[in-house]
């Protein structure tokens, strides 16, 4: 039988806190900078992969908060396969930090670090957005997401999930030219989902009829 889904919401909710949280104490510590000696200003400059390395995170991070919030706003039941691909979404989110702080820490290693971490990195996203992609045909083929949502809207979501997946690939492609690059890659690719979208909650209240025929105009 399916069942509601606002204890996967609080659930997930709580997960992606706790992911932010632990991100921020891994990156943002600085204080192992200053064991060589350095003055704070000097320390503070040393540590910039960490400091790129969180903006970059949180900004993907958050990016998949907001489309995991959009999505779910549609789901009205769930069952027991897409509870497993939302479990399996989040052990990709959980595993954020512990890449994001290998790839801080290896920016200054050799050619052969820097892919290993980057591939690491990319391979946490990727695993994400394959979960993602999976929750969603779910939902849509076993008739879980609203009944009033317009299937234009659901398939525009459907295709906007898919391209996500290559995107992230061609970002990871141009660790291969420079690392730091193909970070800044990834940041772009985050402002551009910032960009309202078929799915996105609308610029102003609507009634709930109104969300669901929503079709991102």
């Amino acid at each position: 039988m399916a069942r509601d889904p606002s204890r996967v919401e609080t659930f997930s909710d709580g997960i992606f806190a706790v992911v932010l949280t632990v991100m921020a104490v891994e990156l943002l510590q600085y204080g192992p900078a200053r064991a060589g000696g350095r003055e704070l200003p000097d320390a503070l400059a040393h540590a910039w992969p960490s400091y790129l390395a969180y903006v970059i995170t949180f900004g993907i991070a958050g990016q998949i908060w907001l489309g995991h919030h959009n999505m779910w706003r549609y789901v009205v039941r769930v069952d027991q396969v897409l509870l497993v691909f939302n479990l399996l979404l989040l052990l990709f989110v959980a595993a954020i930090p512990f890449t994001a702080d290998l790839l801080s820490d290896n920016l200054r290693g050799s050619a052969a670090e820097q892919r290993l971490t980057a591939a690491l990195y990319v391979g946490t996203v990727l695993g994400e957005s394959l979960f993602f992609n999976l929750s969603w045909w779910w939902a849509r083929r076993h008739r879980l997401l609203h009944p009033d949502l317009d299937p234009r809207l659901a398939r525009a979501v459907a295709r906007r999930l898919l391209l996500r997946p290559p995107l992230y690939l061609i970002a990871f492609a141009f660790v291969f030219v420079d690392p730091i690059l193909s970070l800044l890659l990834y940041l772009l690719l985050v402002g551009l989902s910032l960009i309202r979208r078929p799915g996105d909650l609308p610029r102003f209240s609507a009634e709930a009829g109104g969300e669901v025929s929503d079709r991102g105009r």
